[in-house]
């Protein structure tokens, strides 16, 4: 056997053996290459949604969170000029309902003061009237005395 003859052979059987794998091995391993290819780029593709979702759901949820501190913030700001607004409310009630305590009790003085001065005038009339009879008993008839008095308790009163 000759060099060249172990050579063509090999190169034949090499050429079939290239196109054999070529033709039936060769398509299904690049299918399998391409599908995997595939879906490492899907993968990847989805990774990246995925974080720039995560990106966006972080900055919703700092948004949210700013909103409902701004609104909390708000309602105790409300809740603490409504307490404010209802100290000052029952300051001015109480301050009212003294000038109205200061008020009845300075009329029922006043009042008392009166029918003090009126039981006092009746006493002394009474008390000159006792004197009036002692001293005069019979010489002043008692209607003109009673209207000598009333007219005197007038001008006293």
């Amino acid at each position: 056997m000759s060099i060249n003859a172990t050579l063509i052979g090999q190169m034949i059987t090499f050429s079939l053996l290239v196109w054999l794998t070529m033709k039936y091995i060769w398509p299904p391993i690049i299918a399998a290459l391409e599908e995997r290819k595939v879906k490492i780029a899907e993968g990847l593709a989805a990774a990246e949604r995925g974080q720039e979702e995560i990106k966006l759901a972080e900055k919703k949820a700092k948004t949210v969170l700013k909103e409902a501190k701004e609104k909390s913030a708000e309602i105790i700001g409300s809740a603490q000029k409504r307490a404010n607004e209802l100290v000052e409310e029952s300051k001015m009630q109480a301050q009212k309902e003294g000038e109205r305590l200061l008020e009845a009790a300075k009329a029922q003085i006043e009042q008392e003061m009166l029918q003090a001065r009126e039981n006092l005038r009746k006493e002394v009339s009474a008390l000159a009237l006792r004197a009036a009879e002692q001293i005069l008993k019979e010489e002043i008839d008692k209607a003109k005395h009673q209207d000598l008095l009333n007219r005197t308790a007038e001008q006293l009163g």
